[in-house]
């Protein structure tokens, strides 16, 4: 029997023993509500009704069938019908809601709502979102000394904590891999989180491959029903080897013996909205409650957090120090353009030309979209902003339109100041569009393609770009954080950084750790299968720490720095942060919450917990809503915990301004 299959009573009956159910809602309220157990329930608990709540009719999920008579002076009314005919969630998945309930202050149906696939019965598209090329046969990888010690590593461990450090193309993944082989082997499970889907085309062809007809894939650009599909093929213990981004690690396994992050770094296995879990804390959550399950997570470029854990032994390391498949780390020159007047420097389009004579390819990478970055007049410094939100509107050429990358606002360009009249006006900055026109011009006989969020919205057209890539049909490949993440190109023996200061300045305290990230990640496609690989990072600041570690590959000097340098400034891993944000239409109000908020933290907290603000957001407004926000620093998570939970009574005193509530936030802005 299929689970999910909505059930065709459209009169549920209450149960002749008088027996009644706890249903949650995908609401912010912190209650259950009781209604009459239905005859025909699957179990106590464990599925979803529609049921009557005031004039609406909404799916909530049964938490808990109980015969004692419900208090309080209210209606006891029957359910609608019953959504599932199986038990789709058991204890171990209401436990879990529960400490995401109490760990990111959001209701139990939040929380179970985040764990569980959505439902809809009609409409929904048939289309998958890869097209796999499937081989017909599997030739299994000889491991390197570095591999299988890593390897034989983490197979006999037992409820560890692993982390594979490892430079880029020296075979993390197929690490990974064989460990999850192993562990099937044995009977068990295995979950493999990786940061986007879209960007993993090469990884998932061959999990699909090795692991024919026990994969689940998990992502966010599945329909409800074929998520629902998939959901089923785990339950049932079809698919023993689950695959996806973050929300993957709420997949419904078992008999679970290994849980996976790849490129643990990345701020994509943060949810950006309620709940804010991290993935990350969730896996370490899932292993400590459950005997003989071991994690691994992997990264050339440790996110700070991890990195303090290796050198402290909570995780432990195993080290990949070599290039496979005949590559090494590429040379990486720093180029100042403060006198450049284009936007590829002379050095890297000689470069360019050289790389191409040779068969080769190479990719630029910008990790900024549009053709100017923003508008403004050079008689009295107007500039451009979004009407909606306090951020430059972007220019885009081809539309001829400005647009905002925060709420979507268009504009046409102008030609006149409307401050001062003036007529002297123009374009500064760049993003990939004018680089894409540029590099047409300089090289005309090349073939160049682009990717970027604009480029390949439509379906199909990011495959079909990394498949004439890697066949050798383009020789130039231009794009954002894309051309960052995962791509693995024989060919690829040249990466021009075009700017390498974009997240440099950001006022945030991990601008300068995303920097060296990023520079090292995308300086990892060069060079990966042969020698002579190399990149060049073209700068306004070429003097700039991240910059010229990440140019000399001193790793470890740049995380002991930088460790020194949150430390002597108290941020994390040295300390714990909350972020409170306050957002609204009405800028005194949120000032106002925001000023009682802190001022009864201040009261309460001691000097256990430092409360920081309310203070301006650095994003200032975002569609039409002002943003204050506090910060709480302390040396655990739970004392923060205990200040916002002896504060929630004051965030709901004006309904007209929000707060949303982050434990460990990943961004300040």
């Amino acid at each position: 029997m299929e689970l999910f299959e909505e059930e065709s009573l459209t009169n549920v009956q209450p149960s002749s023993a008088s027996s009644y159910i706890e249903v949650v809602f995908n609401l912010p309220l912190s209650q259950s509500f009781s209604y009459y157990a239905p005859s025909e329930a699957p179990g106590d608990f464990g599925y979803r009704v529609e049921a009557p709540f005031g004039k609406r009719k909404l799916i909530g999920y049964v938490v808990k069938t109980t015969t004692t008579v419900p208090s309080g002076d209210f209606d006891i009314l029957s359910v609608n019908k019953i959504i599932d005919k199986e038990i789709i969630f058991d204890e171990s998945q209401i436990q879990l809601a529960k400490w995401i309930s109490q760990s990111c202050f959001c209701s139990l149906g939040e929380a179970l709502a985040t764990i569980l696939p959505n439902y809809k019965s009609k409409g929904e598209s048939k289309r998958e979102l890869f097209e796999l090329q499937e081989s017909s046969t599997y030739l299994p990888h000889e491991l390197s000394k570095e591999q299988a010690k890593a390897l034989d590593a983490i197979l006999k461990g037992d409820g560890d904590y692993f982390y594979l450090y490892g430079i880029t193309g020296s075979g993390k993944s197929e690490v990974f891999l064989q460990a999850a082989e192993a562990v099937i082997a044995k009977g068990k499970s295995v979950i493999y989180l990786v940061p986007e889907i879209a960007l993993t085309h090469q990884l998932i062809d061959d999990v699909f491959n090795r692991f024919k007809g026990k994969v689940a894939l998990l992502h966010s650009s599945l329909t409800d029903s074929q998520r629902l599909k998939q959901w089923n093929k785990i339950r049932s213990g079809e698919a023993s080897l689950i695959i996806g981004a973050r929300s993957a690690i709420f997949a419904p396994v078992k008999n679970i013996g290994l849980i996976i992050i790849d490129e643990e770094h990345e701020s994509s296995y943060k949810s950006d909205k309620n709940p804010r879990y991290h993935a990350r804390q969730i896996a370490m959550h899932i292993v400590s409650s459950s005997p003989g399950v071991n994690l691994v997570m992997g990264s050339a470029t440790p996110s700070l957090e991890a990195y303090h854990m290796m050198e402290s032994g909570r995780f432990k390391k195993l080290s990949l120090t070599k290039r496979l498949s005949g590559g090494e780390l590429p040379k990486i020159s720093i180029i100042d353009i403060s006198g450049e007047t284009t936007t590829i420097s002379k050095q890297l389009q000689e470069k360019i030309i050289a790389t191409h004579a040779q068969g080769k390819q190479s990719i630029l990478f910008l990790n900024r979209r549009g053709f100017n970055h923003f508008f403004h007049c050079k008689s009295c410094g107007f500039q451009m902003k979004c009407k909606n939100c306090s951020v430059a509107l972007t220019y885009y050429k081809k539309e001829n339109m400005m647009k905002c990358h925060y709420c979507g606002y268009q504009h046409r360009p102008i030609t006149i100041c409307p401050e001062c009249g003036s007529l002297d006006v123009g374009y500064s900055g760049f993003g990939t569009e004018m680089v894409e026109e540029e590099v047409a011009k300089l090289f005309p006989h090349m073939r160049v393609a682009r990717i970027d969020s604009d480029s390949v919205a439509k379906r199909g057209v990011l495959g079909k770009i990394l498949s004439d890539f890697k066949e050798g049909k383009i020789d130039l490949l231009l794009g954002t954080q894309m051309v960052a993440k995962g791509l693995n190109f024989p060919k690829v023996a040249l990466v021009g950084i075009v700017l390498a200061d974009t997240t440099l300045y950001l006022p945030d305290f991990r601008s300068t750790e995303r920097c060296y990230s990023l520079i090292t990640q995308v300086a990892g496609r060069a060079g990966r299968y042969a020698l002579g690989g190399e990149v060049y990072i073209q700068t306004y600041f070429p003097n700039a720490l991240a910059i010229l570690l990440a140019a000399k590959g001193e790793a470890d000097s740049f995380y002991k720095q930088e460790l020194e340098t949150r430390k002597l400034l108290g941020f994390p891993p040295f300390s714990r942060l909350g972020k409170l944000l306050f957002r609204g239409k009405n800028k005194e109000r949120v000032i106002s919450l925001a000023s009682d908020v802190a001022n009864h933290l201040n009261r309460i907290c001691g000097g256990e917990v430092e409360v920081l603000g309310p203070a301006e957001s650095p994003i200032a407004i975002i569609n039409k809503n002002y943003r204050y926000h506090i910060l709480l620093r302390a040396k655990t998570a739970k004392a923060i915990q205990i200040a916002v939970a002896n504060s929630l009574h004051l965030f709901r005193k004006d309904q007209l301004v929000y707060v949303e509530i982050d434990i460990d936030p990943v961004s300040l802005l």
